[in-house]
């Protein structure tokens, strides 16, 4: 029988016989061969070797990594090899799967919409479908996350699932053969004309294709009569750098400045626009608030310092810290900071944070809402310090941390209600929608052929309301008359919108629940202003 402690008492030996040799005069240790990295190494095979308990070398590397991140800045970060894939997936633009967009509720995968010439569209499956089995086995009615479901539906290119499909009321299943196949994720999920002359967009990220998408929808808005302009930013927390600059370039005048680029162990990089004549040259309006970040700051902070669009909402989340990915051979990555962004005029996009101080950092929205600065613009104190003008107009604007729009739109609560939370959180109101579509589709589609008919023309009934306040019964809800009329306005939008999605394919949600959105208003009313 080999001596178990043979093994580490050698590595130990060795060890001090290397840092005999390594002593100089004084008996220290010399730096150009204990370096720091030899001492990290060093520990984690002690740890490895010496440790009371078995240990498992991986995660202790991991944690290492992550806890040298955490000293440095709020946004360098750590993710493993899963982790590193479900991060680029939305900005590489593409993941292989089946084609749907589905609602998980009650335990069952219920198809929304299919890809079009995606690969379920391809073999026949149609919106209301649920989907009961994958490769013969059960997926409904099993409580699976649905995080889960996606790995299941999701697979590498050409792999095929075989689905069992329940259609109707029709008990029997319906077995499909699906080859999976690259599926687009867009990035612009709301494109629509608001007004005769102003036209409507919403970007939800700044993905390896968003430029082109951005670029087709305003051609389409154009060919509708689009004389004005909306870029909804609200919520979208950035994505690629390379993005942000091509669809600034799309309204600025070439030579324009969009963004710069400073850092200690990277060269300076100043990005113009380098086309010439702008895609669209008539008045802007940017919806922003606090959740818009980075290229989102990047994409807006260049339309404000060059005067070319009216920044609308809230003051936006301040992340102007670049990130370059460092892959590892195993597939994890470290995301580490090596830059910071300015806008144009050279105020710095990111927020202050004192390093190792992440958790205060992430409490900044709260704080912001504690101080009413989401409430009342007065209640935003600029550091005098900070003061910049735009480079046409001259306008006065500010630095020290994100976007301070134009015109400021505080948060809205006016349809809020414990009612309206429980509905959403819940389910219900989806849930009720969807079963109401299921019943009713070729006789909705058969009254409304179009979306902009449906948007234009369906009502919610007392009939339809009185179906949801009985789930919302059935599903332990307490029905307050008070809050229901207090949210009845948003609800009945919230209603018309789902419905809307789930008939057509080109419809939007947004389009329903536009015109009780404040910041949504107030760009209507600026650009109704312009001439």
């Amino acid at each position: 029988m080999k001596n178990p402690t043979l093994k580490p008492l050698a590595l130990l030996a060795l060890l001090f016989a290397l840092l005999a040799q390594a002593k100089d005069n004084n008996g220290s240790i010399e730096n150009d061969f204990y370096t720091n990295a030899q001492k990290l190494a060093t520990a984690q095979k002690i740890i490895e070797n010496f440790y009371v308990e078995d240990v498992n070398s991986d995660s202790i590397t991991e944690e290492a990594i992550i806890a040298m991140l955490k000293t440095l800045d709020p946004h360098s970060s750590y993710a493993s090899p899963e982790e590193t894939k479900e991060l680029n997936e939305p900005l590489e633009g593409k993941f292989s799967g089946i084609g749907v967009s589905f609602n998980f509720t009650t335990d069952t995968v219920y198809v929304i919409q299919t890809v079009t010439g995606g690969p379920s569209e391809k073999v026949g499956i149609l919106p209301g479908d649920r989907i009961i089995t994958a490769d013969d086995s059960i997926i409904a009615g099993k409580k699976i996350p649905a995080n889960d479901i996606k790995k299941i539906l999701r697979g590498p290119k050409g792999s095929k699932i075989r689905l069992g499909v329940m259609r109707g009321g029709n008990p029997e299943l319906i077995d499909f053969l699906v080859t999976r196949d690259d599926i687009p994720i867009n990035s612009v999920d709301a494109v629509y004309m608001a007004t005769p002359e102003i036209g409507y967009l919403r970007l939800t990220r700044f993905a390896e294709s968003s430029a082109e998408e951005v670029a087709d929808a305003v051609k389409k808005l154009q060919k509708q009569g689009m004389k004005k302009l909306i870029i909804d930013l609200q919520g979208n927390g950035g994505g690629y750098l390379a993005p942000a600059v091509d669809i600034a370039s799309l309204f600025l005048q070439k030579g324009d400045k969009v963004v710069s680029m400073r850092g200690r162990a990277v060269p300076d990089r100043d990005y113009t626009v380098e086309k010439g004549k702008p895609l669209f040259s008539g008045p802007i309006a940017v919806l922003v608030d606090q959740l818009s970040a980075s290229a989102s700051e990047i994409l807006s902070g260049a339309l404000q310092d060059n005067d070319r669009a009216t920044i609308i909402g809230r003051r936006t989340f301040g992340k102007g810290l670049v990130q370059r990915p460092f892959p590892f051979p195993d597939g994890s990555m470290v995301r580490l900071t090596i830059a910071r962004y300015y806008t144009p005029v050279g105020r710095c996009i990111q927020k202050h944070y004192d390093k190792g101080h992440g958790e205060e950092y992430q409490l900044d929205l709260l704080n912001r809402y504690d101080n009413g600065e989401l409430w009342c613009a007065d209640s935003i104190h600029f550091d005098e310090s900070q003061v910049f003008k735009t480079l046409k107009e001259g306008r006065t604007v500010y630095g020290g941390g994100g976007i301070m729009p134009d015109r400021f739109v505080p948060v809205d609560t006016s349809y809020y209600s414990p009612l309206y939370r429980n509905l959403l959180s819940k389910g219900t109101l989806s849930q009720y929608c969807l079963q109401y579509v299921d019943q009713n589709r070729d006789k909705l589609l058969k009254q409304y052929k179009t979306p902009e008919k449906f948007f234009s023309k369906f009502k919610v009934t007392p009939e339809l309301t009185e179906g949801l306040l009985a789930k919302a019964e059935a599903d332990s809800i307490e029905i307050v008359p008070e809050q229901m009329e207090k949210s009845r306005p948003m609800i009945e939008a919230i209603m018309v919108g789902y419905i809307g999605n789930d008939l057509y394919e080109e419809a939007t949600f947004l389009q329903s629940i536009n015109p009780l959105n404040p910041v949504f208003a107030e760009g209507l009313r600026v650009l109704k202003e312009k001439k």
